[in-house]
């Protein structure tokens, strides 16, 4: 009784032998004496960064995990990683709940603007459902929550203020002023979520305003090849983040795209889901359509797709590209982006004074094309090609050697579609190539790698960040990048049509996020 020291102290000083000082977290001060008389003295612990004790289990091996998180605006992606081996052992997705406040980010800002709490309401859904994705993960792996000590999670700039129960109005509005934009991370019971106290859940820095945690994550997903040639970086999303590297630096921009590319304000736009147009090709003599669809191999032509007959429910983001493509390769458009009535008069009709294509003959259920589509697509692009241009000018960049499409938008795009839709200044379809969900290979970089950590940090800080809404020649490209360059047919008289915004203004990036 006379030398009788405290668990932490004898804890501590096994550990001092070993070489290692550390301090022990308060949360397993409960219990840690009756763990070393249960564990007969025997225990592995868990050491974070060398000098703080997180987790005190049995002697022998252990199986430690950690999550890499991509907090979207739509989706949730969840991989979860042996954090010994760096081995994948599971991963999951699931529909960010958030989208019952709005089905776009500045709707959700719009919805905490108008709704006290409203902010507090989406913070809880999102937490609440990535603990229920991580807990369904530790039961899959048959592993305690003690076993889940770090989740690494990206972002754009709303979701990260949300998921951290900071207001995101500030975002929504001139300048756009981030409240952090450093590397953030707390432990679980902070939050709180329902995990393991001592999990420590960090997030990608931001890079500016509306360039976020995800565009830094991609970032270092592809940091190599950036750094060593001249490479240009798109996610594409209602806001599109760019970012082009050339000689060692980095500049980046957004764009205010809107959400045209992912099927939303198209008259037959759907979500990339089963039974959506992901594919078409026109024949350029007949005119004849021909589609793929979501969860069916077959072609529309082809006896496979006939017997089992199925229907197509709309056209998803991917498809509406190949459509647009399309129509002008055939003339169906012409090089301003309206339509080409004389070329196929029987296809076309009108409703509600709105002109339209008849792409889909499904009876009662047909696909048209509006003229309103159209003009959605062409803000869409010209604001993407609006945003390049201006970063190709700051780096005095004229080509590129490689044109990276990041997420699951990007994933899903075929080159030669790319380069004919004129979304990219020059970019020809050999250098085009999509990189899928980098910003969750990022966030697994920083998850399973400290050293990754230390280098997102620093190289955030030497991006430079430019307002395309700030800039003079932005309307100046936007106009140039309306055009559909592969359509045969020269513009025609601009006649009246409906349409919801007056394509030779720029969309500014509080209109659309």
């Amino acid at each position: 009784m006379d030398n009788n020291p405290s668990a932490s102290e004898n804890l501590g000083a096994r550990l001092a032998e070993q070489g290692i000082e550390a301090t022990i977290d308060f949360h397993l001060l409960a219990d840690l004496q009756k763990n070393i008389e249960d564990y007969n003295g025997n225990l592995t612990v868990a050491v974070r960064d060398g000098d703080r004790v997180v987790a005190v289990y049995p002697q022998g091996q252990q199986s430690v995990i950690g999550a890499a998180v991509d907090i979207g605006s739509t989706t949730l992606a969840l991989y979860v990683y042996d954090l010994l081996s760096g081995e994948l052992l599971y991963e999951s997705s699931a529909m960010n709940p958030q989208i019952r406040f709005g089905e776009d980010l500045m709707s959700r800002v719009s919805y905490v603007m108008m709704n006290k709490g409203g902010d507090k309401a989406m913070t809880d859904v999102v937490r609440a459902k990535l603990t229920e994705m991580m807990h369904d993960a530790l039961k899959k792996l048959e592993l305690t929550e003690d076993k889940l000590l770090e989740v690494v999670a990206v972002g754009n700039p709303i979701m990260h203020h949300l998921f951290f129960g900071i207001s995101p109005v500030p975002l929504g509005q001139a300048p756009f002023t981030v409240a952090t934009r450093d590397w953030m991370e707390v432990n679980a019971i902070d939050l709180p979520m329902q995990l393991f106290a001592g999990t420590r859940i960090a997030f990608l820095p931001l890079i500016a305003g509306h360039v976020g945690a995800d565009t830094a994550a991609a970032y270092l997903s592809e940091i190599d090849s950036m750094q060593s040639e001249t490479t240009l970086l798109v996610d594409i999303g209602t806001n599109a983040e760019i970012m082009l590297a050339k000689d060692g630096v980095v500049f980046a921009t957004s764009s205010p795209t809107g959400p045209a590319f992912e099927g939303a304000e198209i008259s037959a736009g759907v979500r990339a889901s089963h039974g959506a147009v992901e594919r078409v090709r026109i024949d350029p003599e007949t005119l004849a359509v021909t589609y793929k669809l979501i969860g069916t191999d077959a072609w529309s032509d082809t006896p496979e797709f006939a017997e089992a007959a199925p229907r197509a429910i709309g056209i998803c983001g991917s498809g509406i590209i190949e459509v647009m493509v399309c129509l002008a390769q055939v003339g169906l458009i012409d090089r301003g982006g309206l339509f080409v009535e004389s070329r196929c008069p029987e296809r076309f009709d009108k409703v509600d004074n709105t002109k339209r294509l008849l792409l889909i003959d499904q009876g009662e259920n047909s696909i048209y094309i509006e003229q309103t589509d159209v003009r959605s697509i062409q803000l869409a692009k010209a604001a993407l090609y609006a945003g390049v241009h201006l970063l190709m000018d700051y780096l005095q960049c004229t080509e590129f050697d490689k044109v990276l499409l990041a997420g699951a938008f990007g994933s899903h795009l075929d080159p030669d579609y790319v380069a004919d839709l004129d979304l990219i200044p020059g970019a020809r379809k050999e250098i085009v190539i999509s990189v899928g969900n980098a910003a969750g290979v990022g966030a697994a970089k920083a998850l399973l790698d400290v050293r990754e950590r230390r280098r997102i940090v620093e190289e955030v800080r030497k991006v430079r960040k430019i307002e395309s809404a700030n800039e003079p020649k932005f309307q100046q490209y936007f106009v140039d990048g309306m055009k559909f360059s592969v359509s045969p047919v020269e513009g025609q008289k601009n006649q009246r049509n409906r349409r919801r915004r007056d394509p030779s203004r720029a969309p500014h990036p509080s209109e659309e996020i």
